[in-house]
């Protein structure tokens, strides 16, 4: 098991992580999950040994570890930015930590043949990496983490510059073969959606600090606070302020959503209500939606899907609907929001109430 224990990291002043504490099991797939300078590299640094916590401590399997450097513990690392060794052939790339703990010859091909095999690096092994593309240069670091059999597996963003076709396939067998392994494997990754695909568990960050830790499907649908769930949404989260009267959720004859059974207990207050793109609806799908009346600023097209970006009581909204959808600039048009799909913040951002267990 790896332990970070109230691990701060300050440079310069500054806080890169701040009070972090985590337990990630042997065989388990971690997602780190934040924007871009929400502290994942710096965690994973920490993790690995590549640094040192200003304060708290470093465990691995009960021996502390904080002090120990990265050349003493058996980690294996990938970046986004790819680094192989360009005087290195593919295959002996791929081979060089294998060789390094003085394995058997014939063990290294077999070893380096079929990690080649998995990232389609066959036909490139008598290649050096200056003679690859970079998708296949970031393949031959990601085959070289798979040889080295390490316990504790760390990949930083390692998909983002491959092709579609290609991020997808290693989005379903990377977890799996280093879960065979027994290793901890971490993966660092600002996009929503890759982490659901991923599955385990997730770590949400936000400016150095873990948000929340727990199964990745039970944080999407459960954020303890408005800061992870606006980490956990791309499109961005829609809110509104509304002020709870007994049964309803109003705002100023314009909104009157019906407060869902689990959160009739909450005080009459205003609340932040959050919901995702894909909640919101042209059609009434329940009984208890409630039809707004909002103008279109602008339609994305992606193709099998739009983005309806909405102007609605001085907020910015953003609807993701199936098809191609065409509305011209100031539409007015009516939209559906479910109360079932809601998340209601307190004035503190924490989570009100747990949201009900609905699909996705």
């Amino acid at each position: 098991m790896l332990e970070l224990r109230n691990v701060t990291k300050t440079v310069a002043g500054v806080d890169h992580i701040r009070d972090v504490t985590l337990s990630l099991q042997h065989g388990s797939l971690n997602v780190l999950l934040g924007p871009t300078l929400s502290g994942k590299t710096s965690l994973m640094r920490l993790m690995a040994g590549l640094d040192r916590p200003t304060s708290g401590s470093v465990w691995f399997d009960g021996a502390d570890v904080t002090g120990v450097p990265v050349q003493r513990r058996n980690v294996a690392m990938v970046y986004q930015q790819f680094i192989n060794y360009p005087a290195m052939t593919v295959y002996e790339n791929i081979a060089s930590p294998l060789r390094v703990a003085g394995m058997d010859g014939a063990k290294i091909d077999a070893e380096v043949r079929r990690a080649a095999e998995l990232l389609k690096l066959t036909p490139y092994l008598d290649r050096t990496p200056l003679n690859l593309s970079g998708g296949q240069q970031q393949r031959t670091a990601l085959a070289r983490a798979i040889v080295k059999n390490a316990r504790l597996v760390l990949l930083d963003e390692p998909l983002a510059n491959l092709d579609y076709k290609l991020r997808e396939e290693l989005r379903a067998e990377l977890p799996k073969i280093f879960a065979e392994t027994g290793a901890i494997f971490v993966y660092a990754t600002t996009e929503p959606h890759e982490a659901l695909l991923l599955g385990g568990n997730v770590a949400t960050l936000s400016e150095g600090r873990v948000t929340q830790f727990g199964p990745t499907i039970e944080v999407f649908r459960k954020p303890n606070d408005l800061v992870t769930a606006r980490t956990f949404a791309d499109p961005p989260l829609n809110t509104i302020v509304l002020r709870k009267s007994g049964d309803s959720f109003q705002l100023d004859g314009e909104v009157d959503l019906p407060v869902p059974e689990e959160l009739t207990g909450i005080a009459d207050a205003s609340y932040t209500i959050g919901f995702q793109p894909h909640h919101l609806s042209f059609n009434r799908r329940t009984t208890d939606a409630v039809g707004v009346k909002a103008k279109v600023s602008v339609t994305e097209i992606t193709g099998s899907e739009s983005f309806v970006h909405l102007d609605f009581a001085d907020v910015r909204w953003v609807m993701l609907a199936h098809g191609i959808r065409v509305f011209e600039p100031d539409e007015a048009i009516e939209v559906f929001i479910d109360p079932c799909h809601i998340m209601v913040f307190d004035a503190d951002g924490r989570s009100a109430a747990p949201p009900p267990r609905l699909a996705a």
